[in-house]
């Protein structure tokens, strides 16, 4: 998609996108059957928030699904963690963490409509973040002895596995994230205490090899992602002010990570999330700190390179930007503004440039909201 196109989107539907979300254009002849969703994590009722998405990139007539179980609560990333509302791979099921009442939902997607098919216990407190491969899941628990816990997924149910359990490195290693390679032969999870990439071997019958710990090159690792090449990438707060960065790593048979791009400065300031685009060509990271984006061309072997000037993306002042998704197909992307009560939406170039579509507003700001994914 050029500069024009998002241009002209603009100038059809700026008045849309800047407005309360409730005021969003209804009109059907602009949705495309994506959708959006958002997760409130409130402690009385979590729940999903689903958007149609238009043909333009913004979104439209939200509606709420309850996930039968409580969020956390609480103001400013609670969660403290990417990933906990997971679209599958075939963006067919959605997983929604509920991190106060210790269980996992799980939703059949048709389009922006939500059905919710099951709930179960995670096998242990606070669950943050989960991550879906063919029939396995695995959900990562932050609180007290920090685990990630294995299910078979069949049909929209879940089945726990026996002995799929495994703890972390230490007790209250804050966990930041959990997500499967794309050959699903690894489950890379990250502790910021110890600031370390933890990598598990996923075994033929689902459960999990020994851990093996890699320490992150750079400090502040919050959360992992993995290209479609194999590339590890992660996501670090740094040690204050603006020195938030992104490393890359290719992953050996033994769970070890090793280094290809170290430390790469965001230009912004918190740097907690990133998100990959489908062709693997360009990774976003969002600087919470500084309402700010950045963008990174992914090479062939790993390396990364900054886009243009780095900073790709400004949503308004003080939005608080958490987590980022991309769209099933590659042209947009769309930050949870958790401070602000917003969606950031941007639309992808083929440079890897972005173009700002404007905020989608109606979210309570200031509150518990966690988790975004797009489909």
């Amino acid at each position: 998609m050029n500069v024009m196109r998002g241009i002209l989107a603009l100038g059809a539907l700026g008045a849309v996108t800047l407005a309360p979300l409730v005021e969003a254009s209804t009109d059907e002849n602009f949705a495309t059957g994506h959708a959006v969703f958002v997760m409130n994590n409130d402690a009385e009722a979590n729940e999903v928030i689903a958007y149609q998405r238009t043909t333009y990139g913004t979104l439209f007539s939200p509606r709420k699904f309850k996930t039968g179980g409580r969020g956390s609560g609480g103001k400013s990333d609670p969660l403290a963690s990417q990933g906990s509302l997971t679209l599958s791979r075939d963006q067919r099921w959605l997983f929604a963490v509920n991190a106060g009442s210790g269980t996992l939902s799980v939703f059949r997607v048709e389009g922006a409509t939500l059905e919710l098919t099951d709930r179960v216990p995670t096998g242990g407190a606070e669950p943050t973040a989960v991550a879906q491969y063919g029939n396995l899941v695995y959900v990562l628990n932050a609180a007290g002895s920090s685990s990630v816990a294995g299910f078979a997924f069949h049909g929209g149910h879940l089945t726990s596995i026996e002995s799929s359990q495994k703890f972390l490195s230490a007790n209250g290693a804050n966990p930041g994230s959990v997500v499967f390679t794309p050959d699903g032969k690894f489950l890379l999870v990250t502790e910021k205490t110890g600031n370390d990439i933890d990598a598990f071997s996923v075994q033929i019958d689902g459960t999990l090899a020994a851990i093996k710990v890699n320490p992150s090159d750079g400090p502040g690792a919050f959360a992992v992602n993995v290209a479609p090449n194999g590339t590890a990438i992660v996501s670090e707060t740094g040690s204050g002010g603006t020195t938030s960065a992104i490393s890359s790593y290719s992953i050996h048979a033994d769970g070890t990570l090793t280094s290809i791009s170290t430390s790469i400065p965001t230009l912004g300031a918190a740097n907690c999330w990133n998100a990959i685009t489908p062709n693997g060509r360009f990774v976003y990271v969002s600087n919470a700190g500084s309402s700010t984006l950045s963008g990174f061309s992914i090479g062939s072997a790993g390396a990364l390179t900054p886009i243009g000037g780095t900073v790709v993306g400004t949503n308004p002042a003080g939005s608080g930007n958490l987590d980022v998704a991309i769209s099933s197909d590659g042209r947009f992307l769309y930050s949870l503004n958790s401070a602000g009560g917003s969606i950031g939406a941007f639309a992808i170039n083929a440079d890897g440039s972005l173009v700002n579509l404007g905020v989608i507003r109606g979210l309570p700001a200031g509150s518990s909201l966690n988790g975004i994914a797009a489909d």
